[in-house]
């Protein structure tokens, strides 16, 4: 039975002998994210751009690690949602539990760079590039006192 035959459920919800893969969409499968050095210079992000502008790539941080994630499913996911070759699967798939998976995770990221152009702001932001539209960042208010 595939996930669009059964209503999403919670974890605690789930019957004994019932498994969280039954209602699942596989996210696991779909992606994969690799760490990658932390881009300093203008340099180092022409090839995070690089990378960016290639199908499927997009890019976010969490507690100040870049990850590159790769939108590309596993070539063993079949219709069903289900690995197609379950008993000879690769060992980081044997080791992944649906105990901590992502199933009903609502976690964003630190930052999210989804399209080259907002990795472009982003680097014209952090080196107040010629060509950064945005207005320097403006002064604060002054603290307004009340008398007493």
């Amino acid at each position: 039975m595939n996930q669009f035959s059964k209503a999403p459920i919670k974890r605690s919800e789930l019957k004994p002998g019932e498994h969280l893969c039954d209602y699942c969409t596989a996210r696991c499968c779909r992606y994969f994210a690799l760490p990658i050095e932390t881009p300093e210079t203008l340099e180092d992000f022409e090839y995070v751009r690089w990378f960016g502008l290639h199908e499927g790539a997009t890019f976010f941080t969490e507690h100040g690690t870049w990850y590159l994630l790769m939108h590309s499913a596993c070539t063993q996911l079949q219709s069903d949602n289900r690995c197609g070759i379950y008993e000879t699967r690769p060992t980081i798939c044997r080791e992944y539990s649906t105990n901590d998976c992502e199933y009903d995770s609502d976690q964003t990221y630190d930052h999210y760079f989804e399209l080259p152009e907002q990795l472009n702001e982003y680097i014209n932001a952090r080196f107040q590039s010629p060509d950064n539209f945005r207005s320097p960042k403006p002064t604060g208010l002054p603290v307004i006192s009340f008398p007493r």
